[in-house]
C-alpha cells in the first residue's frame, strides 16, 4: 500500500479538480533511468489497466502496475512546497540510495 500525507492529499485533490476529470486518480510507477537507476513516475489518469493494483488512502485513489508495486510497497507520497521547489515527494523505505534531487533511487 502507498500512504498519502495530508499535504499530498490537498494538492492532489486540487489538481484533479482543476483538470475537470471527475473520475481521475493518481497513477504512480517506476521506470529505469535517473542517476540512481530507477525513476519515479506520477501522473493523473482515468483508466485502470488489467494488471493494476489500486488503493485509497486519505481520500485519494492511487493506482500502481504490479511491476512497479514491488518497488513501492510501504512508500509515502508527500507534497513539499518549500524553498527547494514544489512537488510531490516519494518517501520509499525500500530505497537503498537516492539521488540529491530525490527523483531517482536504487534498491
Amino acid at each position: 500500500m502507498i500512504k498519502v500525507t495530508e499535504s499530498a492529499r490537498k494538492q492532489a485533490l486540487r489538481l484533479m479538480e482543476e483538470s475537470g476529470e471527475p473520475n481521475s486518480f493518481i497513477r504512480v510507477g517506476v521506470q529505469g533511468g535517473g542517476c540512481s537507476g530507477l525513476m519515479y513516475e506520477l501522473n493523473f489518469d482515468t483508466k485502470e489497466l488489467e494488471d493494476d493494483k489500486s488503493f485509497e488512502d486519505n481520500g485519494v485513489k492511487i493506482v500502481v502496475s504490479k511491476k512497479s508495486f514491488l518497488y513501492l510497497v510501504g512508500t509515502t507520497l508527500d507534497y513539499s512546497g518549500g524553498l527547494n521547489g514544489k512537488g510531490f515527494v516519494f518517501v520509499n523505505p525500500n530505497a537503498d540510495r537516492t539521488c540529491g534531487c530525490g527523483e531517482s533511487f536504487s534498491i
